[in-house]
């Protein structure tokens, strides 16, 4: 009977001791204090990539009207087995 106490109370001071690792102490780092800017605005022709331009209109090359560009998807990070 007294192991099993004795295993009871040190799963719990180690679960104790996990999550008040984890507690924020009122400080803030320096990553969430800062704002983040909005993500600039880029207009793009779908026939020519390469035409770029920060407000809406037509493409120089073909008169097509410029569409938003959107922001590239990042691709997973592969599993190591």
């Amino acid at each position: 009977m007294k192991k099993v106490m004795l295993m009871a109370v040190a799963i719990l001071f180690s679960a104790a001791t996990v999550f008040a690792a984890n507690v924020p102490n009122g400080k803030m780092s320096a990553d969430t204090t800062k704002k983040a800017k909005p993500a600039k605005v880029q207009y793009t022709c779908t026939m020519h990539p390469e035409v770029l331009s920060d407000k809406p209109g037509k493409c120089p090359k073909c008169g097509m009207t410029l569409v938003k560009k959107s922001p590239a998807k990042k691709k997973p990070a592969a599993m190591k087995m």
